[in-house]
């Protein structure tokens, strides 16, 4: 049975950005609202992060940011994935000495690896540092599906610890749970099959919606794995409108435009990034509104 990084939400936080670099004090407010939230885990510098367009030393410093600010109350995974395996695993490294609690690796894109070249680069990378590593499946951005094959050789490796899945695809995680069962946490990475994937045996979530409804989030999963399954459905159903809209344009554009309306940060983008429509906009604070009272309702009541 495999050690869990976490069990519950652990959110992927955006990164706040200036005109003219990161806006640190920001991200660390969001960190501490997060965690004082209640949330099991923060990812940084993954794709909600902005990731690519980030420079090694604002990846790094976003490290130092988090681990601080979160003073061991939520555990700290980085975003370390590339389509460089030598890339992926520096970051790796740098991400255990900084004391992360582990690495996220979304599989290598672009280059489409075979299944033995996926498994050598998630090998190379548990190799890289005794720090677990979540790899991070998510074909519609990558071109790259990590498949039944090449888990079957990773769940070997002790300090491979899990999977996001990020496919959409109920029936794949209902299929790896059924295959590897607690060798293999597999995390919902798709905010609209949160409720379904928690409630055959997912071990979390990592979430975009948590960065605006943390608690209630934990409240989701608090839910799901305590058997209230009607409370479960109830808030997911609530959500379901807005997820759409958080995904109506590419992740993540649309959660920013929410976190800059309440005031968290900038409305700032990294291009290729850019600033979403008004009509989507204006859709998006709508459901927000209607996720907000909806959610609080079954909270509290």
């Amino acid at each position: 049975m495999k050690n869990k990084v976490f069990e519950g939400v652990a959110t992927a936080l955006i990164t706040p950005f200036t005109e003219t670099g990161v806006d640190y004090s920001a991200f660390e407010r969001l960190v501490e609202w997060q965690t004082e939230s209640g949330v099991a885990a923060l990812v940084v510098a993954g794709t909600t992060g902005e990731a690519p367009t980030l420079t090694d030393h604002e990846w790094e410093e976003l490290c130092r940011v988090a681990l601080g600010a979160s003073g061991g109350r939520a555990k700290v995974i980085i975003g370390c994935g590339s389509n460089s395996t030598a890339a992926a695993a520096g970051r790796v490294k740098r991400a255990y000495s900084l004391g992360a609690d582990a690495a996220l690796a979304v599989t290598p894109y672009y280059n489409k690896a075979s299944n033995e070249g996926l498994v050598s680069h998630y090998r190379a990378l548990c190799g890289a540092a005794d720090l677990p590593v979540i790899a991070y499946n998510v074909p519609s951005r990558t071109g790259v599906d990590l498949g039944v094959e090449a888990l079957e050789d990773l769940v070997a490796i002790e300090n491979f610890a899990g999977i996001k899945e990020a496919s959409g695809s109920v029936a794949r995680s209902a299929w790896l749970l059924s295959k590897f069962g607690d060798e293999l946490p597999v995390y919902s990475g798709s905010d609209e099959v949160n409720f379904p994937i928690l409630s055959i045996g997912g071990s979390g979530m990592i979430s975009v919606l948590s960065n605006v409804f943390p608690a209630e989030c934990v409240g989701l999963w608090l839910a799901a794995s305590s058997g209230d399954i009607s409370r479960a459905r109830e808030l997911s159903a609530v959500f379901y409108p807005f997820v759409a809209a958080l995904f109506s344009v590419v992740n993540p554009i649309p959660v920013k435009t929410v976190m800059a309306h309440l005031g968290y940060c900038d409305e700032i983008f990294r291009l290729p990034l850019c600033a979403m429509g008004n009509e989507k906009r204006e859709k998006l604070f709508r459901e927000y509104e209607m996720a907000k009272s909806g959610s609080q309702r079954i909270l509290h009541k």
